[in-house]
């Protein structure tokens, strides 16, 4: 991968981009072929989620399968070639009040007419150091991208919220058997959600359950986890394949916090997919795209849909100001 340099310009650009994931990328394509010269600021997750995933084989125009790494690096390289700058920074603060719009990076200030916040939702980890190991090797956060390789295998989900609940659900598509794993007795996933989970044949649930380690390390493949139940201590192993986490994402938009519409859990509220709005009233300049404001379907190719629309919405509203 490219090897981006810190020194991030301090002169009023057309548009910055922030985020490097699918959707980020997506728009300094489309923006750097309308010949913005975008600046793309990578955050503290180069390439998004998918720089941590193995085989996608849900893209378009990829009949067997691309790396998920190779795939974001081949959108870098389409967006360079046309011009877009790659730069690494982490936002400190941001002013989108002023205009042009303000954003800090420490070390630097940047000025942009336009912003596109791509930033991506960051998915929750246990934060084991062998689940660390082995994401991309059995260990997952997306059901829909990686539940096909598990067909016909013994498979967990952990988590208590409808978003485990719809995960272990759609799994059962593939797997044998689904255990759901929660580390208390009470859920808080919705009565209806919990219900249908809990009455179908392949799930079996695990409450009161602590994961303490994934298995399989060494092997550099899911082999199974140890667990300990919370009220009896008893410490016990089971074999599985596939550990798939259903804790939900955190949005990467707090620095937004007060200047832009937000949702409970912290996601973008956008109209219209792309348009940001304080108070309900459109933010001028101001675009979002990919996970940090979708908390529904978070697919790469969603991503890239909405990067382009962003990209196209920037270069209408750059003309129609005189651009």
């Amino acid at each position: 991968m490219s090897n981006p340099t810190s020194s991030i310009p301090s002169t009023t650009r057309d548009n910055v981009i922030l985020g490097s994931g699918c959707s980020g990328l997506t728009a300094a394509i489309y923006a750097a072929r309308s010949n913005l010269k975008p600046l793309v600021i990578e955050g503290h997750e180069p390439g998004g989620q998918l720089s941590i995933t193995t085989l996608v084989e849900n893209f378009p125009g990829w009949p067997d399968g691309v790396q998920g790494p190779e795939l974001v690096e081949n959108m870098r390289k389409q967006a360079e070639k046309f011009g877009a700058e790659m730069e690494m920074g982490h936002l400190v603060s941001a002013d989108l009040s002023k205009s042009p719009i303000e954003l800090n990076f420490g070390h630097k200030i940047v000025h942009t007419r336009t912003l596109i916040v791509a930033s991506g939702a960051s998915a929750r980890w246990l934060g084991l150091p062998s689940e660390q190991a082995l994401i991309g090797h059995g260990v997952s956060s997306c059901a829909t991208c990686d539940g096909f390789f598990f067909s016909g295998k013994v498979i967990c989900v952990i988590g208590g919220g409808d978003s485990a609940m719809e995960e272990a659900m759609f799994l059962t598509r593939f797997a044998t058997k689904v255990y759901l794993i929660h580390r208390s007795a009470q859920f808080r996933a919705s009565k209806i959600m919990l219900d249908r989970a809990m009455a179908h044949p392949q799930i079996e649930f695990l409450t009161n359950t602590i994961v303490e380690e994934v298995l399989g390390v060494e092997e550099k493949e899911v082999r199974g986890i140890r667990i300990r139940n919370s009220v009896s201590g008893e410490v016990s192993e089971i074999a599985l394949s596939g550990f798939f986490l259903g804790i939900g994402h955190t949005p990467n938009a707090k620095f937004f916090e007060g200047q832009m519409d937000l949702d409970e859990d912290g996601y973008i509220k956008s109209t219209e997919n792309v348009f940001t709005t304080k108070d309900g009233k459109v933010i001028p300049g101001v675009f979002c795209a990919g996970d940090v404001q979708d908390r529904r379907y978070r697919q790469a190719i969603t991503a890239a849909g909405t990067g382009c629309m962003a990209a196209l919405e920037v270069e209408k509203y750059l003309e129609e100001h005189g651009r």
